[in-house]
């Protein structure tokens, strides 16, 4: 099974995969398509970023599923009692992975068609008496703007957040407030990989935590390497893909930079992707957004930092913090940033321009 955003271009997917059954709005289409040779394990199919513009997608297995909604439900605590609001789209792995973890938990979900930045949408919240929430760092960004925080909200008491790095300083606003954990994952991982528990995140700023329950965190190189059952098969690209067995034995190399602490606690210092050459010197894109005040994007080209920023940004003062000339960040005041339908900024549209 394949999973694809509401609305979204199917042509890439159907090109790739050629699938002989199409389900929308509730009817199933048969198509003239011979039937797939599948390997016996695999159970599902999804994108990296949630999305469905690449035919390039993860193969995951029923193990996989059922270890991380275990993992989660574990860690979190879930229960009977809990029910999370739909905040995220069931084609992001995050998204899949708390409908998964409470129903794996006897925990319900209840659904709702407006969005977080709607009045309704936290009317919904309050008459299904929802218990938790689930955001990425732009969600929590919206989330600011409204005044969440001052909402009368007497059944919430649970707040997650994955899907990148959040400001320390935001995590500990909501932390006052509920049981906050952040999160970090891959959807190569099934969603996630590790958590800070609420009660070590004042000491622990920045942290991505201590290994889900069942998995494993290492450092090699630098780079931030995962162990588990939840770890993908591997990737797909075409149809032929779809009978290819287990190439990754468990093991996820993340391409994740990061370290860990005395206390077993890790680090993510930046994405080895997301580092730009420019004037000779190597900088972290990340390093850049979180230089400045306010949601941004940084996008690395040929020897120029593009800096798109929701708040006033200072260019030069951006350049002098990491030794560049004056002329090799350039900052682009907007409105909005754009997203996906995760929630996640979409870099490919600002590095398209």
């Amino acid at each position: 099974m394949i999973l694809l955003e509401a609305g979204a271009d199917p042509g890439p997917i159907l090109a790739a995969y050629d699938p002989r059954y199409v389900v929308a709005d509730g009817e199933v289409r048969e198509r003239d398509a011979a039937p797939a040779e599948l390997h016996p394990d695999l159970r599902l199919l999804l994108s990296t970023s949630g999305s469905t513009g690449s035919p390039k997608l993860v193969r995951l297995t029923g193990r996989n599923l059922l270890a991380n909604a275990a993992a989660i439900a574990e860690y979190l605590g879930l229960g009977p009692g809990e029910r999370a609001i739909a905040s995220l789209p069931l084609p992001y792995s995050y998204g899949l992975s708390v409908l998964h973890s409470h129903l794996y938990a006897g925990a319900s979900v209840a659904f709702t068609p407006h969005s977080i930045i709607r009045r309704e949408f936290w009317d919904d919240v309050r008459r299904h008496e929802a218990t938790s929430f689930a955001g990425v760092p732009y969600a929590y960004a919206m989330l600011e703007r409204i005044g969440m925080r001052d909402m009368d909200l007497p059944s919430l008491r649970t707040m997650t957040q994955a899907g990148g790095r959040l400001d320390p300083e935001v995590a500990l606003r909501y932390a006052r407030r509920v049981r906050f954990f952040v999160m970090y994952g891959q959807t190569e991982a099934t969603a996630r990989i590790s958590y800070v528990p609420p009660q070590r995140l004042p000491e622990k700023p920045g942290s991505i935590g201590i290994p889900v329950p069942g998995g494993r965190l290492t450092v090699d190189g630098g780079e931030l390497v995962y162990e588990g059952p939840n770890v993908m098969l591997g990737y797909a690209r075409t149809r032929a893909d779809l009978a290819r067995g287990d190439e990754q034995g468990g093991v996820l190399r993340t391409g994740d930079l990061g370290h860990a602490d005395d206390d077993g606690f890790f680090y993510v210092t930046g994405r080895a992707k997301r580092i730009a050459k420019v004037y000779g010197q190597r900088i972290n894109l990340d390093e850049v957004e979180a230089a400045v005040d306010g949601p941004a994007a940084a996008v690395g080209g040929d020897d120029r930092i593009d800096v798109y920023a929701e708040r006033e940004a200072d260019a030069r003062a951006l350049a002098a913090r990491f030794r560049l000339p004056p002329r090799a960040i350039r900052v682009h005041a907007v409105e909005r940033l754009p997203v996906k339908p995760s929630g996640k900024v979409d870099y490919a549209l600002l590095a398209d321009g």
